[in-house]
């Protein structure tokens, strides 16, 4: 795999975890953002959108420097000259 293609790979898994980090926080904030007769819980947007948002790019790019790491583990095993 070429330096481009792990760079993309990299950039396409933190966009994902983004995107399940928002997801989250979409389905977490639907009905607490507006509550009946009260005023609107102003948290869910200065606290924990950017968390879960950072949340899910910490996720994407342990995930990605997880698989990184196995893969070129399993590249150094098959490269290595065979044991006697």
């Amino acid at each position: 795999m070429g330096q481009r293609a792990q760079a993309a790979g990299g950039c396409l898994t933190v966009a994902l975890g983004v995107g399940a980090g928002l997801v989250v926080w979409f389905a977490r904030a639907q009905g607490r953002v507006r509550r009946f007769e009260q005023g609107p819980d102003w948290s869910v947007f200065y606290a924990e959108l950017p968390l879960l948002t950072l949340a899910g790019t910490a996720t994407g790019l342990a995930a990605w420097a997880l698989l990184r790491g196995f893969t070129t583990r399993l590249k150094a095993r098959r490269s290595a000259p065979p044991t006697p």
